[in-house]
């Protein structure tokens, strides 16, 4: 079972993000509060706790948000979602809208933990339908 472990926000772009007891997620917006939300494709980021493993194994002192991810889940495979799956988590849509990204200038994540599995592994998504999510919702991926 695929699962949230984390809901992460912080109030500036380009900055690690603190881990929050749950979000609000508004469709076609984002989470309320975070840097991010608006109206474009990347509403709130997804990053597996898997993926913050492999930066762990290497020596970092990294954790839940220190790549500026506002989701954390566990056991589900975020990179080899295609675009346009809808992914839901406790009452909340959300849809993939893209896959990676580019960095184009080093941010304070990449100098505070000296990589970024970010533009790799993380995915982005918009939000379809809104509600509350926390630390221990079920995800459940939706064919369409």
């Amino acid at each position: 079972m695929a699962t949230l472990v984390a809901t992460c926000i912080s109030s500036n772009k380009g900055e690690r993000k603190t881990p929050v007891d749950q979000v609000e997620l508004r469709p076609e917006h984002g989470i309320v509060g975070d840097a991010h939300a608006g109206d474009w494709h990347r509403q709130v980021s997804l990053l597996a706790r898997e993926s913050i493993a492999k930066m762990q194994a290497l020596g970092l002192d990294v954790d839940k948000g220190d790549f500026a991810e506002n989701l954390t889940t566990e056991g589900i495979d975020l990179v080899n979602l295609p675009v346009g799956t809808r992914l839901q988590i406790g009452e909340t849509l959300l849809e993939v809208t893209q896959i990676g990204k580019e960095c184009h200038n080093r941010c304070a994540i990449y100098y505070q933990a000296g990589d970024c599995v970010m533009p790799k592994e993380g995915i982005f998504a918009r939000v379809i339908e809104g509600g509350v999510v926390k630390p221990g919702d079920e995800i459940i991926r939706i064919e369409h």
